[in-house]
């Protein structure tokens, strides 16, 4: 089912939109935002699946609700992290107190685009509407072209629909190459961002507990902590002594509590039969710990 299957870890792959290859089962897909978001290139990456249902949501919260309904979707994929922004802290808290586990990720390069109705150019162009991020992360193209409003809205692939839905002569939408593919507009901006570096890490999100893959190398975790010296020491310990290379931690407010974290860790193992016996240890040092996931270490895709 996974893309990324015979790719090294952390290798790249560009790919085409059309070289995705079909498959015969359609798959319900909760996302945030509409077709053509970037949560959707996310999840074409990741199934390889061009009979994806996308079960579109306008907030993270929503994808959560979804996601757990079985009537409504089969998996969902979540942006937990972007190179730029940094984590988004709300999705971690979303995802710990939902019935939600982490069965996969993939990382996908943010690369914006200027699009518009066929046969437009830039200079007739007075307004470009996107998400807030997206025209931040494009304020300095826009420079040159002064007298073009940048305006905010909800959605990049949604603020592509209405341009194409308006047949606007006069604007312009900041979104992805499949939103300009699905709703038939025309590039005239290609990877306008300002820093090209830009990756956003998205989970796959799925009801059932455990690994689908028993070659998975890479596990999240959350959990609280004691009020001890040393508490977070001895869990980081525990993994340098088991060569379980820490790839992320993350603090966050415990609900409820004044001043209180918990913590969210994700981790590679060298040998995932050291799984348990990791697992065994860190439960000694920690409260409430929560398995959230044991999946593959994702691929990264250009676009």
């Amino acid at each position: 089912m996974n893309n990324y299957k015979n790719l090294k870890s952390g290798e790249k792959k560009i790919i085409s939109i059309s070289e995705v290859e079909e498959s015969d089962i359609e798959q319900r897909i909760a996302i945030q935002g509409v077709p053509g978001a970037f949560h959707h290139v996310a999840a074409k990456r990741y199934f390889n699946n061009e009979k994806l249902e996308i079960v579109g949501t306008d907030t993270f919260e929503e994808l959560i609700e979804k996601a757990e309904n079985k009537s409504q979707s089969d998996n969902a994929l979540m942006a937990i992290e972007n190179t730029i922004a940094g984590s988004i802290l709300n999705n971690y808290q979303l995802l710990n107190q939902s019935n939600l586990y982490i069965v996969g990720e993939v990382f996908l390069r943010i690369q914006q685009n200027l699009m518009v109705n066929p046969g437009v150019k830039i200079e007739d162009l007075t307004e470009v509407y996107s998400h807030p991020v997206a025209i931040m992360q494009c304020r300095k193209f826009f420079q040159q072209y002064p007298y073009i409003k940048l305006i905010e809205a909800e959605d990049t692939a949604l603020s592509a629909k209405r341009v194409k839905d308006q047949g606007s002569k006069n604007t312009g939408a900041i979104a992805s190459f499949l939103a300009a593919e699905m709703y038939g507009l025309e590039i005239i901006g290609e990877s306008i961002e300002t820093f090209k570096k830009n990756y956003t890490r998205f989970l796959v999100l799925d009801r059932v507990e455990g690994p689908r893959d028993q070659d998975f190398d890479k596990v999240s975790l959350c959990f609280s902590l004691p009020h001890k010296i040393g508490s977070l020491n001895q869990v980081l310990a525990t993994l340098a002594l088991s060569n379980a290379n820490l790839t992320k931690i993350q603090s966050a407010p415990l609900l409820d509590s004044e001043f209180e974290y918990i913590f969210f860790v994700d981790f590679l193992l060298e040998k995932n039969s050291d799984f348990e016996s990791i697992i065994n240890v860190v439960k000694k040092h920690t409260m409430e710990l929560r398995i959230l996931g044991t999946y593959k270490k994702g691929a990264q895709y250009e676009f």
